[in-house]
């Protein structure tokens, strides 16, 4: 059997980009059970009610569903347990210096498969105001139109 290489998405919390601003980015291994890691083979997996928080020390993700295993016997895990995320110390201390700043947290972006291996990608944030959601939806928007716009005038020009 080859080893896998690449990276293949298993699941994305595109609200939270929408929700929050989005300061750093992380990419952490995550501490997992073989059941937990079949159901990720499978690609099933639900980020947008997660959350990450530090504990002693340690990173941490809550709330993130990853469903049970359907040829699970008794070894199956609970579906939405917390589970432990691996970063660097030096890593761990520079986001818990950022998030003792008000209004800073720790959310899931991603869930993916790098070299075989599951990993996370969490984001220090900053809430987004209704106004600034509202800016960004404007920009997108005029963005695409402009984009029509040119591709119309090149269908054109042909």
């Amino acid at each position: 059997m080859a080893k896998e290489t690449g990276n293949k998405l298993i699941a994305q919390n595109k609200k939270a980009r929408h929700e929050y601003t989005i300061l750093d980015t992380y990419e952490c291994g995550m501490v997992l059970t073989g059941t937990e890691v079949k159901s990720l083979r499978e690609g099933r997996a639900n980020l947008v009610d997660g959350y990450a928080y530090i504990q002693n020390h340690e990173v941490w993700v809550d709330n993130v569903f990853i469903p049970e295993y359907t040829q699970g016997t008794w070894t199956n895990h609970s579906a939405r347990r917390k589970r432990k995320l691996l970063l660097h110390r030096m890593e761990i201390r520079k986001i818990e210096s950022k998030l003792s700043d008000a209004g800073h947290t720790l959310v899931p972006l991603s869930l993916y498969f790098k070299d075989g291996r599951v990993k996370i990608e969490v984001a220090l944030a900053i809430g987004k105001k209704l106004y600034d959601k509202r800016q960004t939806l404007r920009e997108k928007q005029d963005t695409r139109e402009t984009a029509r716009a040119v591709a119309a005038a090149r269908r054109r020009q042909r």
